[in-house]
């Protein structure tokens, strides 16, 4: 695959589909973020088809489970997939990011041996994961990804930072954390990030012992670096000071009335 001079993916896997809805373009320096989400959609086809019919939603990006890419949005033009957000200080990540959708049911019910989409599509416990999502304290079941998904996805991502510069890669569940719960426990993403973006953090500046303001709604303070790891307080509101007392693959120990660990991606650093 490659990007060509007009911002489209190339590639025998690539299916253009127009979505003449989005023409604003970024402004200079911009895209700098991509946003992972899932469709909650019945078929890579079917989500792509929604998405640039109108309706005042869209992405640049929707993958199949198979690894099939439909390209919607040239990545110089901004897309309507981030709505309502923050992060890092910002508002609007539309204007910011790059906006890829995976094929993906999401959350599930279980019905007897099964698992059942909120569209009705069943799928085998294979296709399911039980686990805890990174905003919530109990566990639910959700339809997995697939490796070829996982896999185009990071080449994807991989071009996206060979050529726009991409800094920061999120889910929207973390950037619409009350809103929002994709990409969700079955994508790797705190590790899928970190894989891509840690050749280009070699020299960022270490922020042990520096002051930073909460930037997020409800940010969650752990008993580890990770979302595998319990919460220990009820969650810090927006503007609260901490220190940092150590930092680790995007977490960062924090002392406020307490001490815990919190995602970085939601400090902003003074």
């Amino acid at each position: 695959m490659q990007i060509d001079p007009k911002h489209h993916l190339t590639g025998n896997e690539v299916i253009q589909k127009a979505c003449p809805k989005n023409t604003q373009k970024f402004e200079a320096g911009l895209p700098d973020t991509i946003v992972i989400h899932f469709t909650a959609g019945r078929s890579a086809e079917s989500s792509a088809n929604y998405l640039s019919s109108d309706v005042k939603a869209s992405a640049h990006l929707v993958i199949g489970r198979a690894g099939e890419i439909y390209q919607l949005v040239a990545f110089d033009t901004i897309a309507w997939h981030a709505g309502e957000s923050q992060y890092g200080g910002r508002t609007g990540l539309n204007k910011y990011s790059i906006g890829i959708e995976l094929d993906n049911a999401g959350e599930l019910k279980r019905v007897g041996t099964e698992y059942q989409a909120w569209f009705g599509a069943r799928y085998q416990p294979t296709d399911v994961l039980y686990a805890r999502h990174r905003n919530e304290t109990t566990r639910s079941y959700w339809q997995t990804y697939t490796q070829e998904q996982i896999d185009v996805c990071e080449q994807v991502c991989q071009l996206l930072i060979e050529k726009y510069g991409i800094k920061t890669i999120v889910g929207h569940e973390e950037i619409a954390p009350t809103r929002k719960r994709d990409p969700g426990p079955a994508f790797p993403l705190d590790k899928f990030r970190q894989n891509l973006l840690s050749q280009n953090r070699t020299d960022e500046p270490d922020e042990t012992g520096k002051e930073a303001v909460v930037t997020g709604n409800q940010l969650n303070i752990r008993a580890g670096a990770g979302v595998d790891f319990p919460t220990i307080a009820p969650p810090l509101a927006i503007g609260i000071p901490v220190k940092v007392l150590e930092e680790k693959e995007g977490w960062v120990k924090v002392e406020t009335k307490i001490t815990g660990w919190v995602s970085k991606a939601f400090l902003k650093f003074e």
